[in-house]
C-alpha cells in the first residue's frame, strides 16, 4: 500500500513520540565477587547504574521484610545509612546527592520523571503506580522501609535510595519514588532506617 503525505506525517509524529519517551540504553551485567550475585547494569547518560537493588547481606544494619517469600532476591536488602556508605562492591559506590540530580536531569528534570524509573504494572507497586513507564530501564521496585526499630512500612507504596550524604547527625539524604505519584524527590530519613541501595560505577 502506498503511503500518502498524511500517512507519512502520522508515522513521523509517532516516531518522534517514541524517541521522546525512550532512552538509548546500554545494558550489561556485573558479578559481585563477594557472594557471586549477578546484577543487571544500565547506562543512562554518562552514568552506569546497577539495574537492580543491592542484595549483599552485611553483618549489621541490614534487613528484609520477614514473611515475604524471596524478599531479598526480589527487592534486595534494606540498609541503614551507615551500612550503605560502605556496602557497594569494588568498582562501585553509593551515589552522592549531586549524582542523583544528574540522573533526574538526564530524565528531563520534570515533576513526572519518577515514572520513567519505576517498573510498570502492579506486581511490585500498589495501584495506581502513577505515571510508570520504566522508559529509562532503571526498573525501580517499591521495596518499602525497615530499620533498627523493627518497623516495616510502605511495601508497595514507596521506595527510597540512600545517597552518600547526610543532612545532620541523625538524618541521611535519600531520593524517593511513590506509587501514588510520578515524582522523584529528595527525602531525609533517620540514619537507622533501612532502605534500598543502587550502586553507581566508579
Amino acid at each position: 500500500m502506498r503511503l500518502n503525505k498524511k500517512h507519512l506525517t502520522l508515522v513521523f509524529v509517532i516516531c518522534v513520540a517514541v524517541c521522546t519517551f525512550s532512552y538509548s540504553q546500554e545494558t550489561g551485567s556485573f558479578t559481585d565477587s563477594r557472594d557471586g550475585h549477578e546484577y543487571k547494569t544500565i547506562k543512562l547518560g554518562d552514568q552506569v547504574w546497577m539495574g537492580e537493588n543491592l542484595a549483599f547481606k552485611t553483618d549489621d544494619g541490614c534487613w528484609v521484610y520477614e514473611g515475604v517469600d524471596g524478599y531479598a532476591e526480589t527487592y534486595g536488602y534494606l540498609y541503614s545509612w551507615e551500612a550503605a556508605k560502605d556496602v557497594c562492591p569494588d568498582g562501585w559506590r553509593l551515589p552522592t546527592d549531586a549524582e542523583f540530580v544528574i540522573l533526574w536531569g538526564f530524565l528531563g528534570g520534570s515533576e513526572t520523571d519518577g515514572g520513567k524509573l519505576k517498573e510498570t504494572g502492579t506486581d511490585h507497586w500498589n495501584s495506581p503506580n502513577a505515571g510508570a513507564t520504566n522508559s529509562s530501564g532503571f526498573t525501580a521496585l517499591s521495596s518499602g522501609i525497615s530499620g533498627d526499630n523493627e518497623h516495616k512500612m510502605y511495601l508497595g507504596l514507596i521506595t527510597y535510595f540512600w545517597t552518600s550524604e547526610d543532612l545532620d547527625d541523625d538524618i541521611g539524604d535519600s531520593w524517593a519514588l511513590y506509587s501514588a505519584k510520578a515524582e522523584f524527590t529528595r527525602y531525609g530519613l533517620p540514619k537507622g532506617d533501612g532502605v534500598s541501595v543502587r550502586c553507581l560505577e566508579d
